[in-house]
């Protein structure tokens, strides 16, 4: 039998995560979202005044078909097409759009019958990176740096009723703004102060996404 112990941040305790319920335009569709790591929890579970809470679970993941974006069956790419099918966003110029759809089409990922969905954590400030990336100025190895630049951790998302129907609560315990809003700040703050400097260097070679897209690159490519 293989336990998970997993947090959930939010504003309030939640003892009963309830399928179907929550915003659907998160990075992974609907679904109940969580991380393994406790501090990253009562991060994400402040604001700036106001408190919040980090719910401890425990979830049976024996049967569970789990889909891990950080796995070396899948790229950098698929994690960004699964993102564009699921967040609502602005693309400013007609280079992003078609990027956007060329992504969709060449990096689809199946998660119509998955139970979990692990990886990378992407919120609005991180999702500008991404954007970036869309619209030509920086290149596919900046965009995974920049990703990892505010160690946001991956998330544990829940997405079928099979796996809500696993997840056990434990507790809840308070997490203070006073404490944890700054912590999530300064480590937002730091992540766009390199990112400005990494951006402000251009790659030769490198690739960004017009190359890519002329030269017709798929999954299968070695260089994505």
């Amino acid at each position: 039998m293989i336990r998970k112990t997993v947090f959930h941040g939010s504003a309030r305790v939640v003892e009963r995560p309830v399928f179907g319920f929550g915003k659907p335009y998160n990075d992974y569709g609907l679904g109940f979202y969580c991380t393994e790591n406790p501090d990253l929890a009562r991060e994400w579970g402040v604001d700036e005044n106001r408190d919040g809470f980090a719910n401890c679970y425990e979830i049976e993941t024996d049967g569970l078909k789990i889909l891990n974006l950080e796995s070396s069956d899948f790229c950098i790419l698929h994690w960004l097409s699964v993102l564009l099918s699921n967040r609502e966003f602005e693309l400013d110029t007609a280079l992003a759009a078609d990027a956007r759809d060329y992504i969709l089409e060449k990096f689809p990922v199946a998660m119509d019958k998955v139970d979990i969905i692990t990886g990378w954590r992407a919120d609005d400030s991180y999702f500008t990176f991404a954007r970036n990336f869309l619209s030509g100025a920086i290149t596919l190895t900046k965009l995974g740096e920049a990703m990892r630049l505010g160690k946001l951790g991956t998330q544990f998302v829940l997405k079928s009723r099979k796996a809500f129907s696993r997840i056990e609560f434990k507790e809840a315990t308070l997490a203070k703004a006073s404490d944890w809003f700054a912590i999530k700040k300064g480590r937002d703050d730091e992540a766009r102060r390199i990112y400005r400097d990494m951006r402000a260097k251009r790659e030769r070679n490198g690739l960004y996404i017009t190359r890519i897209m002329d030269e017709e690159m798929t999954a299968d490519d070695l260089r994505v």
